[in-house]
């Protein structure tokens, strides 16, 4: 295992534990933005692995490039439909008269 990779790895358990002690501090109050957020942050890796699908390095870079625009795109939409339903949730009702 080469220096590089063993860092890539390090990074990837550091940001894992950061991410769910982030979350798991996140008030209910503060859940559509921070989908909204990460719904941003999925956007991105979407541009990412449309790159890696179209690099045309070997066969198995673009299988797996296909399995990652996929599964971002899935990703990206889902979150998207979520918080539209949570936000759904909080309007109110047009043909109430206000109070």
């Amino acid at each position: 295992m080469t220096l590089t990779s063993l860092l890539q790895i390090y990074v990837f358990v550091l940001a894992a534990f950061v991410g769910y002690y982030t979350i798991s501090k996140v008030t209910p109050m503060l859940h559509t933005p921070l989908m909204s957020l990460t719904n941003a942050i999925s956007g991105i890796s979407l541009v990412g692995s449309l790159v890696l699908a179209g690099s045309q390095h070997d066969r198995v870079s673009t299988i797996l490039g296909v399995i990652a625009v996929t599964a971002a795109t899935i990703n990206v939409v889902g979150g998207f439909m979520i918080t539209d339903r949570i936000l759904r949730m909080f309007r109110r009702d047009r043909t109430q008269a206000p109070k």
